[in-house]
């Protein structure tokens, strides 16, 4: 551990006079990126960082409240959004991401790359709808941190080389202070409102792109997609069907669409910090917590129904989903610095965003066909 020595009065951090009202520091310690002040919460300690994030903010850092080795550390890092250097990790796990979903979709157009490793590249149109409607969500976050100062990092991709989709989804982080619940709630509804909208983009161009032949005695050949209403909304304006006879089906672009559709739908639930749960918690306050109770309990029941009169089909899926909203209710929500109330037009902006999460929900996203 370093050797805790005195703040300089040249360095441009809050002075330990300037935090006595609300926390007692009886020692600092320089750090390479920061400082931590050492000493006792003078306020409830849950509101501690909501009262002293706003001085910390003008002066270029984020804080956070830990409990280190018997002591409460108030830990400052400076804060930055800009990218230093190139992100080799997001890269990387793009390009992993991008060979996996051109082999998985390889699966789906029937393309043997044991043959030739190279023609996977012909299923470049799954690759892009999918990779295209998961990068779109995650910039919508992205640009809207930019947009309200609040440090994220670039997309993570993550591959899963070995499923039908070829991935897991992608995800940003937010390593900083969120400022009020404006900004929670348009970092939030900023990724599934772009992701809607990447979805109806691809869900157009593959519901007229011609059908394929289906592809035998492969895993993906047996996969039979639910489609949710956004997408039967969309082939039924088109004229387009979304069934075809024996031996056919769907462009795997479609596919895309339905990727599109269910990540939206899922990263709209409103428990720990998926996307559902800023945007509620922006709504309703710490009021969030009753949500988040009441989430798990209707997923079970969901897979209940489907046990009792749909022969179980996709019950499982929301079972695992149950279960993972019980734990990432524990990991809690985003807590913004200013809790003042976010405006009419934004609890509009909310309720237009339910409807479009409730169009992207199916009961049961897909089956096995015997």
């Amino acid at each position: 551990m370093m050797e805790r020595v005195p703040v300089p009065a040249s360095t441009d951090i809050p002075s330990p006079e300037s935090l006595a009202d609300t926390f007692y520091v009886y020692d600092v310690e320089e750090t390479d990126d920061g400082v931590r002040y050492y000493g006792e919460p003078l306020a409830e300690k849950d509101s501690v960082v909501q009262q002293l994030g706003p001085l910390f903010r003008e002066h270029g850092y984020r804080v956070q409240l830990n409990y280190d080795t018997g002591e409460y550390v108030l830990e400052a890092t400076e804060r930055s959004t800009s990218i230093d250097g190139v992100p080799w990790t997001n890269v990387v796990l793009f390009l992993a991401t991008v060979t996996a979903t051109l082999l998985a979709g390889s699966r789906w157009y029937g393309i043997d790359v044991t043959a030739s490793p190279t023609a996977a590249l012909g299923a470049w149109p799954f690759a892009l709808s999918v990779i295209g409607v998961l990068a779109v969500h995650e910039f919508g976050h992205y640009l809207f941190s930019r947009y309200h100062d609040v440090q994220a990092t670039l997309p993570y991709f993550i591959p899963l080389p070995f499923n039908a989709i070829g991935t897991l989804g992608a995800v940003i982080r937010m390593k900083d202070n969120i400022p009020s619940r404006r900004s929670l709630f348009d970092i939030g509804v900023a990724g599934p409102l772009a992701g809607i909208a990447a979805t109806v983009v691809v869900a157009v161009i593959g519901v007229t792109l011609p059908p394929i032949q289906a592809p035998e005695g492969s895993l993906v050949g047996q996969i039979e997609l639910g489609y949710p209403l956004l997408i039967q909304g969309i082939a039924t304006l088109l004229g387009e069907p979304l069934r075809y006879g024996p031996g056919q089906m769907v462009n795997p672009v479609v596919v895309g669409a339905w990727v599109g559709a269910f990540v939206t739908f899922l990263n709209l639930i409103p428990v720990g910090q998926l996307d559902g749960a800023h945007v509620v918690r922006a709504l309703v306050g710490d009021r969030i917590s009753r949500v988040q109770q009441a989430v798990p309990l209707l997923l079970f029941g969901l897979a209940g129904y489907l046990v009792a009169f749909e022969g179980g089909r996709s019950a499982s899926i929301w079972v695992l989903w149950g279960f993972l909203t019980l734990i990432f209710s524990r990991a809690g929500s985003a807590k913004p610095l200013d809790e003042s109330s976010v405006s009419r037009s934004r609890q509009a902006v909310a309720a237009l965003t339910l409807v479009l999460g409730l169009l992207c929900f199916t009961p049961i996203p897909f089956s096995l066909t015997p």
